[in-house]
């Protein structure tokens, strides 16, 4: 089976092969001919039995050009997995604000498309709490990402723009942020993220930390609802989870589209990754 993985524009700031080199590995050693190509310049892939995006970092950067890729992709009914639709919906974090609408234990998210300091006051008006944190609907790695407390203005950087709006999570500081790996639908593995003292995000490039860890009790349940209630199905996802303040377990992210998958965590090192990737492909392509 030849599979094209997508990864970053080749002039992508950040190092990506860590997570590339990892996932291709456990591919290859289920026999699969693995090829990185670049997302922005893919080219015609009518050759490659399988596409994965698990690499596509930056789409964040060029929204409407991977929107055009993935129209492209339904166009020419490319194999690409995860599937468009599930790419699509899962590219704007406003999908948290539906899954909550469907019963699954989100955070509290308030979707505003030009976000202005009336949304802040209603924000935390719904939210009880004076403290929030707003991001872009469409990012990555905590870009444009801020925590505002009560006399903080809203960042130039953010005003009159889409927005989500959540209020901040303070136990992430205390207990961390959990990943899980689901792979056809099963666990596989999890880790926690801890961010560094006095800061409220868990990415390693600000400091964060990442640690194997068990799943959170209740943790496998809410993961699997919460993908159940996406518009297809995954082969390969990560969901993140945070206890709130009470002790609650809520959905911080799904990542569907490009996660590290933290495969040297897993205890059989990616077998069911692998395992669920090739099914998927032999069932798209029968």
């Amino acid at each position: 089976m030849r599979i094209a993985v997508l990864v970053p524009a080749p002039d992508y700031p950040e190092p990506w092969a860590w997570a590339y080199d990892i996932e291709a590995d456990a591919l290859r050693s289920a026999g699969a001919e693995i090829e990185p190509v670049a997302w922005t310049e893919s080219g015609d892939l009518s050759a490659f039995d399988l596409v994965l995006p698990l690499v596509a970092w930056g789409y964040h950067l060029d929204y409407p050009r991977w929107l055009a890729f993935l129209e492209r992709a339904d166009s020419e009914r490319l194999p690409l997995l995860n599937p468009p639709a599930l790419l699509r919906w899962n590219g704007d974090k406003a999908y948290l604000a539906e899954l909550g609408d469907k019963g699954v234990a989100t955070v509290p998210t308030l979707a505003v498309e030009s976000c202005c300091d009336a949304d802040l006051e209603e924000a935390r008006r719904r939210f009880a709490t004076e403290w929030l944190v707003i991001k872009p609907p469409v990012s990555a790695s905590a870009t444009g990402t801020h925590r505002l407390g009560p006399a903080d203005d809203l960042p130039e950087d953010s005003r009159g723009k889409p927005m989500i709006v959540q209020p901040l999570i303070e136990e992430i500081a205390r207990t961390g942020e959990f990943s899980l790996m689901l792979f056809g639908g099963e666990f596989s593995h999890a880790v926690v993220k801890r961010p560094k003292s006095g800061d409220f995000r868990v990415q390693p490039h600000l400091g964060g930390v990442t640690l194997p860890s068990e799943p959170p009790p209740g943790g496998i349940a809410l993961a699997s609802q919460a993908l159940a209630a996406a518009p297809a199905k995954a082969a390969y996802a990560r969901v993140d989870i945070v206890p709130d303040d009470e002790g609650t377990l809520r959905i911080m992210e799904l990542e569907l589209i490009e996660p590290a998958l933290f495969l040297d965590h897993a205890p059989d090192s990616g077998a069911a990754f692998t395992a669920a990737i090739l099914s998927a492909a032999r069932k798209a392509t029968a």
